[in-house]
C-alpha cells in the first residue's frame, strides 16, 4: 500500500513533439481526403461509374465472405504464470472507484505477482479520499495523485508507467468489473512471442437498464465477432481500452501511450501493428463495463471513438501505404474504406443523385455494409450465447439494426467536422452512475 504524489514527466518520448502542428497536419490531411472524396463520386457521376461500384462491391464480397467462414484458433499454449501491473486513471469516478479496487484487488492470482495502480488524474470529487481510505485497507493497491500535466488518460498512463514492475501492463477503465479467475487466462496468450497485446471480450453490466443499453451489448458481441474473423484471416485485432493488456518490451517499441490522441487504444493498436506485434482477443472472460443510459451520453462517446479512429489513419497513412503492417495492410485498407470513406462519400453521392437526376451510385457498397453488420450480430450473439433461441436472435437483430443507425450519422458528422472545423484536442469525461455495477 503507497500514495504517490507526482508531477509531469518531461522526458518521455512522443511520436509527435507539438500538439498544434499535429492537430493542424490532421485537419489539413482531412481536408485533402474529403476532397478527393467528393471529387472521385462526382466523377463517378459524371462517367457512369457503376461497374467501377459493382466491381469493387465483388472483390469486398470475397472478401467479406471469407471473412464470415474463417475459424479462430481455439487452442492456446500453457505459460508460467508474469508478474502484471494493472492501471486505472479515475477522474472524478467517486461512483465506482470502490467496486473496482475491490473487484481487481480479489483476483485469483498470486498476490506477489499481480499490482493495482490507480491514478487519481485531479479529481475533483471525493475520489482522492476514497483512493486513500482504500490504499490503507489493501496491500496491492498503490495510488498516485497527479495534480499537473495533461495528455488525458494516455498522460496519466505514461506518468505511472517507470513505476510500475509487471511483465505485462493492464489497462482498466474505472468502472470496469472483472471475473476473479480473469488474470489466469491473460498469460496463455503471451506464450506466443509474437503477441504484443490482448484485448478482452467488452460486456455490458447494465445491458437491461433499457434498449441503449441492449443496443451497446449487441454492439459488443458484434465487435469482439469482427476482430475475432480479421485475427483469423491474418488482419489486424484491436485494443479497446478497457481490459487490455500490453507487454511491456511491445509497450515500450511504441514509445508508451500517445498523449496527442483522444482514443489512446485506437493509437497504441496501430502502432503496435506497424512494429510488427500481433493483437489477441480473449472472449471469455469479459471486462465488464457500465453503459451509458441516454443518447446525450451516446453522441459524445461515439464521436471520440470516430475521431480517434479516424486521426489515426491521417497520422499514419504513410506507414500504412508503404505495407509497414505487411499482409495486414489489405485489412486496415479495407476497413478504412467500410468505416470512413464510404459514409463520407454518401453525402457527395445523395448530392450528385440529385443534380444529375439519377439514383445513388453507391448504394451496393452500402448494402454489402449492412449485410456484414447483420450477419455479425447473428453470428457474434450466438457464439456470446449459443443456446439462444433462433426467436431471441431475430429480436436481437432487430434491436441491433435500429441501435446501429447513429453510425451512419456519427462518421459522416465526424468526417466532415474534422476538415471544416478547427479542433483543440480534448478527451470528454464519459459519466458514470455506478448502477449497473454489482
Amino acid at each position: 500500500m503507497s500514495v504517490h504524489e507526482v508531477s509531469p514527466l518531461e522526458n518521455h518520448t512522443l511520436a509527435v513533439a507539438n500538439l498544434e502542428t499535429a492537430t493542424d497536419n490532421r485537419q489539413r490531411k482531412a481536408a485533402m481526403l474529403l476532397l478527393l472524396v467528393w471529387l472521385f463520386v462526382f466523377g463517378l457521376h459524371i462517367w457512369d461509374g457503376r461497374w467501377l461500384v459493382w466491381g469493387l462491391t465483388a472483390v469486398l464480397s470475397i472478401y467479406a465472405l471469407a471473412l464470415m467462414v474463417a475459424r479462430p484458433q481455439d487452442t492456446l499454449a500453457t505459460a508460467d504464470r508474469p508478474s502484471i501491473s494493472l492501471l486505472v486513471s479515475a477522474h472524478n469516478e467517486e461512483a465506482v472507484v470502490a467496486k473496482l479496487v475491490e473487484n481487481l484487488c480479489g483476483l485469483d492470482y498470486p498476490a506477489d505477482l499481480y499490482e493495482l495502480w490507480v491514478i487519481d488524474d485531479r479529481s475533483t470529487d471525493r475520489t482522492p479520499q476514497i483512493l486513500d481510505e482504500l490504499a490503507a485497507c489493501y496491500p496491492q493497491l498503490q495510488v498516485l495523485h497527479r495534480t499537473k500535466g495533461g495528455g488525458g488518460k494516455s498522460g496519466a498512463l505514461n506518468e505511472v508507467l517507470p513505476l510500475t514492475k509487471g511483465e505485462l501492463i493492464g489497462v482498466f477503465d474505472a468502472d470496469a468489473q472483472v471475473a476473479k479467475d480473469c488474470l489466469n487466462q491473460v498469460p496463455a496468450y503471451f506464450a506466443n512471442e509474437q503477441i504484443g497485446a490482448l484485448q478482452l471480450r467488452k460486456s455490458i453490466l447494465n445491458r437491461n437498464d433499457n434498449w441503449l443499453t441492449a443496443g451497446q451489448s449487441i454492439e459488443m458481441a458484434l465487435d469482439a465477432y469482427l476482430q475475432q474473423q480479421r485475427i483469423a484471416l491474418g488482419g489486424i485485432g484491436e485494443l479497446r481500452g478497457n481490459g487490455q493488456f500490453v507487454r511491456r518490451t511491445a509497450l515500450q517499441a511504441c514509445d508508451g501511450w500517445n498523449e496527442e490522441t483522444i482514443t489512446d487504444d485506437l493509437d497504441l493498436s496501430f502502432r503496435l501493428h506497424l512494429r510488427g506485434w500481433r493483437i489477441a482477443l480473449c472472449t471469455w472472460p469479459t471486462a465488464g463495463e457500465e453503459g451509458v443510459t441516454s443518447l446525450n451520453t451516446l453522441w459524445p462517446q461515439r464521436r471520440r471513438w470516430a475521431e480517434g479512429g479516424f486521426q489515426r489513419y491521417l497520422d499514419y497513412w504513410r506507414s500504412i501505404l508503404q505495407g509497414q503492417a505487411g499482409p495486414k495492410t489489405w485489412d486496415l485498407l479495407v476497413f478504412a474504406m467500410m468505416q470512413y470513406l464510404l459514409p463520407a462519400a454518401a453525402l457527395p453521392d445523395v448530392v450528385g443523385a440529385i443534380v444529375y437526376q439519377e439514383s445513388p451510385l453507391l448504394w451496393p457498397l452500402s448494402a454489402l455494409g449492412l449485410s456484414i453488420q447483420w450477419w455479425s450480430i447473428i453470428a457474434g450473439g450466438r457464439r456470446v450465447d449459443p443456446q439462444v433461441s433462433w426467436l431471441a436472435v431475430l429480436g436481437r437483430l432487430s434491436l441491433g439494426s435500429v441501435y446501429m443507425l447513429h453510425w451512419i450519422v456519427v462518421m459522416p458528422w465526424v468526417t466532415h467536422r474534422m476538415t471544416l472545423l478547427p479542433k483543440q484536442l480534448k478527451w470528454v469525461k464519459t459519466p458514470r452512475q455506478g448502477d449497473g455495477i454489482s
